[in-house]
């Protein structure tokens, strides 16, 4: 075609990014329920695994629909490739499996996602790696965390559940003055206000089960990064131990695709909103949200993001006030899943960083008192009042 979709605009690219229709010329695309694909001859099968013949060879290795996925959600990043994983773990996995070896060492920020914190401390030591965990924040905590084996970085931004920003453009310079690789999980801010690739990151992983889908229905999870290293990383991992996304998963995540600007700009509207509210209340102790002027790390918000997403974080003190706030709500759902339509309220400390010993909790200032919330597309003066009604109960 003439036009080259890298040129289009990012709400086109979520529209028409990766296309490839069938004969049939079909507007929705098409869904391919196939485990494998045949090929005209022997000769061609052979052409094929031998990679001289494009074309399909399992549903493992790759899948029209899936690929369609993987292309449009590249070019919403601006990534040379992706690869689409079953989960946001099995993307997070991935990532960090395909970059280190035994003997090898990781350093990571400190404030990561339950499940993530639980893969770096407790799975990778089983294989030989070790890590270091350091004030995200903090550039010279990342400076003396290098080690003449240190060969990746880890770090989520903004940071689950407390929001915390990290300054990826500084922490990649040390990274690669280091040799090693920044993986970014980029999950809060999506890829409509944060692109980490372009601020320096190497690899770039998202739990699409989030914003993504942004209804609720399916697991999928993605990695993304320039193409000599998603190939050297990735591509073998991939083909042999069997994280991939299912052919149903990504056509539907590819439908959330179509949407997602148009949703995270309306939640981040109503965040704006609730967040304003909830720091005003008497019961509130502490509200963080990056699209308030007094979140800690404002000034790199500024220079990184371009907008501050649809979840907002609350301290009220202590645990029974915290579940007096849940309990009182009735248009919010308590869930630990985020970036949905439905707002959805959560209390780390006993859902998504439960697994956390407390003493790794309060070393990111995750006490009993917090809710993590993240707002959907519902009427803001409805959530508005949902929210006020709780308050006064906790």
């Amino acid at each position: 075609m003439a036009e080259d979709p890298r040129d289009w605009e990012i709400e086109t690219r979520a529209v028409r990014g990766g296309m490839m229709r069938t004969g049939y010329g079909e507007i929705s695309e098409a869904l391919f329920l196939t485990q494998s694909f045949a090929y005209d001859d022997a000769a061609s099968a052979d052409a094929r695994f031998a990679g001289d013949a494009p074309g399909f060879i399992y549903q493992r290795f790759g899948n029209p629909t899936t690929q369609m996925f993987e292309d449009r959600l590249a070019l919403l990043e601006g990534a040379e490739q992706c690869r689409a994983t079953a989960s946001g773990m099995a993307a997070v996995h991935l990532a960090l499996m395909g970059l280190l070896k035994a003997g090898d060492h990781l350093v990571a920020g400190r404030a990561l996602f339950g499940s993530c914190r639980w893969i770096v401390s407790n799975w990778l030591p089983r294989y030989g790696i070790e890590t270091t965990y350091v004030d995200a924040t903090d550039l010279d905590a990342w400076k003396a965390a290098v080690r003449p084996n240190t060969r990746a970085f880890l770090v989520e931004s903004p940071a689950n559940p407390l929001l915390e920003v990290t300054a990826i453009g500084a922490v990649a310079e040390i990274a690669h003055a280091a040799g090693a690789k920044l993986v970014v999980d980029n999950v809060f801010a999506t890829p409509i206000f944060q692109k980490p690739l372009a601020l320096g990151a190497d690899v770039v992983v998202y739990s699409a089960t989030k914003h993504i889908d942004g209804q609720g229905r399916v697991l999928g999870g993605a990695i993304l990064g320039g193409a000599e290293l998603m190939t050297e990383a990735y591509k073998d991992m991939a083909r042999h131990l069997g994280p991939a996304l299912s052919p149903f998963n990504a056509w539907v995540l590819l439908k959330g695709l179509e949407t997602l600007e148009l949703r995270v700009r309306r939640q981040t509207e109503t965040a704006g909103k609730l967040a304003d509210l909830i720091a005003a209340h008497a019961k509130v102790r502490k509200t963080i949200y990056p699209g308030r002027p007094d979140h800690p790390q404002a000034a790199i918000i500024a220079n990184q993001m371009s907008g501050g997403g649809n979840v907002v974080a609350f301290d009220l003190g202590d645990r029974a006030a915290a579940w007096r706030f849940l309990d009182k709500l009735e248009i919010v759902d308590i869930s630990n899943n985020l970036g949905d339509a439905k707002s959805m309220a959560t209390h780390p400390c006993t859902t998504t960083h439960r697994s956390m010993p407390e003493a790794e909790r309060l070393e990111i200032g995750l006490t009993e008192g917090w809710v993590r919330m993240s707002v959907g597309l519902e009427g803001a003066g409805d959530l508005g009042r949902d929210v006020s009604r709780a308050l006064d109960a906790a």
